[in-house]
Formats: structure tokens, sequence, C-alpha cells
């Protein structure tokens, strides 16, 4: 993948902890100034007026040992594990430092903060049509983390936040969370569209959103890997965690599924009295328990089904003549 972004090496001279010592020396500098400029003035007087040419020196050396301090002061910066800032100088990309630490910099760069860390969403459930037309709810569990800053920072348009921008450093993380929310639901309009919501005709080959499990996620995160690579994003995991028909149709798919599940049944159901029946017949005959002929078979299966294949117990009636009265 091509990128633009480069890492920024730092040097011993970098280092914070100097340059905070060398800051507390110009601080002590520009006080022992002050204190000069003072004792110089008290020894100024009307009768020894040639010192007073002198007073510009401590006053010109206090000051600008000030406006160091002040503009020294500006380049320290702090960065957390797996944090990371981002540094143009004057509209140019100069890196970005990766390393953790207390660190000095130029103070003239501008520094966006930006977290290298996972983050999750939780992509509310949003009405789609799947491959029938049916509506139905599906709603994801998205975790991201940024991969590339420049892409980040640079090939995007994200909403700074105004109260951070006074500290010259520019947390931009939080702007992400509308333009990745913003993919997410694109990417899961596209994919649950191509499939259908579940198997009406019992066709278990054929994919769908309920049965497919980890094919579709897969396709899922693949599309959303297409989407925010753009913004230096990188998908970790992206699951569909709801999944359900829309209430307009919620309540005949429910009826339908029944109707299904209670034809399953009945075909069980006929199925092992068939067999039943069957495994009575031939034990009849084989045991020479009892002759029947054609017509009693009949009337035994008959009677044997019912039992078997009712919903409820059925009630036996003892027949005291023949078969024939």
């Amino acid at each position: 993948m091509n990128t633009k972004e480069f890492s920024k090496k730092l040097t011993f001279f970098n280092n914070g902890f100097l340059h905070l010592i060398l800051n507390i020396v110009l601080l002590a500098a520009s006080v022992a100034c002050v204190v000069w400029m003072a004792g110089w003035d008290c020894m100024t007087t009307p009768e020894q007026p040639d010192g007073t040419a002198w007073i510009a020196v401590p006053v010109i050396t206090g000051c600008l040992l000030c406006f160091i301090y002040c503009l020294h002061l500006g380049g320290f910066m702090i960065i957390q594990p797996n944090q990371s800032r981002v540094l143009t100088f004057f509209g140019k990309y100069s890196g970005t430092v990766f390393a953790n630490g207390f660190y000095w910099i130029n103070p003239f760069y501008l520094r966006r903060k930006m977290s290298l860390r996972a983050r999750n969403m939780d992509v509310a459930p949003i009405k789609v049509n799947d491959k029938n037309g049916n509506p139905i709810m599906i709603g994801l569990v998205l975790v991201w983390k940024i991969k590339d800053t420049y892409k980040a920072c640079f090939d995007i348009d994200v909403d700074a936040q105004p109260a951070a921008q006074k500290t010259g450093e520019t947390p931009v993380l939080k702007g992400y969370d509308s333009f990745v929310s913003v993919q997410s639901d694109a990417a899961l309009r596209k994919v649950a569209g191509l499939y259908a919501y579940d198997n009406m005709d019992h066709a278990d080959e054929t994919l769908t959103l309920r049965s497919g499990g980890e094919e579709i996620n897969r396709q899922l995160e693949d599309e959303l890997r297409g989407r925010l690579d753009i913004a230096g994003i990188e998908v970790v995991e992206a699951r569909i965690n709801y999944l359900a028909y829309a209430a307009e149709i919620a309540s005949v798919m429910l009826r339908r599924q029944q109707a299904d599940a209670i034809i399953s049944a009945r075909e069980k159901i006929v199925d092992g009295a068939v067999s039943m029946v069957d495994l009575a017949l031939k034990k009849l005959s084989a045991e020479h328990i009892v002759e029947l002929d054609e017509e009693r078979k009949a009337a035994m299966v008959s009677n044997l089904l019912v039992v078997l294949c009712a919903d409820e117990s059925a009630s036996p009636v003892i027949n005291t003549g023949t078969l024939y009265q």
C-alpha cells in the first residue's frame, strides 16, 4: 500500500529533560537580569549619571532571555504509549513521532495528536432491504484503529475540537467517528442487499444473512477495509450483532416460520409413525401372533396412525363384536 507517512527520527538533542534544564537556566538568567537592572538603578544617582547608559544592557538582555524562554517552553511534548504526533512545518509534512517519552522539538512545528489505540463502535440497527426485497433491521459492532497517520490527517477532512486548539496539539481522533459511522452504514447496506435474510425454501446450500456466519462477517470486513483505507484506518474486526425482520413484516414472517416448523415437525412424526407401523406388522407376521387379511391390516394401520400422529392422547374404544358386523 502506497503511503507518504514516515517516522520522524529524534536524537539526543530532542531529549526533553535536557531542554528542561536549559529552560531553567534561561529562567534563572532572566531573573538575574531583572535583579541586575534593579541593583544598577539603585546605584545610579544624580551625582553619578554615567551609569544611566549602561542600564539598557540588562534591559535588552532580560527581554531577550524572557522571549527565548517563552518560545523554548512551547517545544515540549509528552507522547503516551500507542499515541503519536504528526508534525507539519508551515504547511509541509515533516514526519510522525511514534516514540514514547518526553521530548522537545522545534516550537514552530504544528503538532497533531493521533491515537493509535483500538476503538470500538456499535453501529445502531438500520432498516435495509435484503436480496428478496424484504425489509430487515441489521446492525454491527466494529473495532478499528488508525494505521496511517498521513492519510488520517491529510486525505480526509475532519472537524477539529475548538477547545483543544489553544494547547497547540489538536486531538482529531474524535472527528473520525462520524466518517467511520457513515462508511459502516454504507458497507452494511451493500452486504445486506446481496443476501436473503433466510432460506424459506429449505435450500440450505444457499448462503444467507442468518446462516452465513463467518462468511458474511468476512465479506463485511473486506467491504469496510476498502472504504476506510482512504482514511488510513485499519479494520480489526467487524461482526453483525443484530438481525431481525422489520416491524411491518415481523408478525407475518413469524407465522410463516411457525408454519414451516409445524410442517417439518409433522413430516418427522409421519415418518416415525409409518416406520413404527411397518415394524409392528412385520413382527406380528414373523412371530405368527395373529393372521391378518388386507382389510384388517388396513384397519390396524389406520388406528395406529391416528394414535401416533394425534396431537392429544387417543381414547381407546373396545369393540365387542367383529370387524364384519
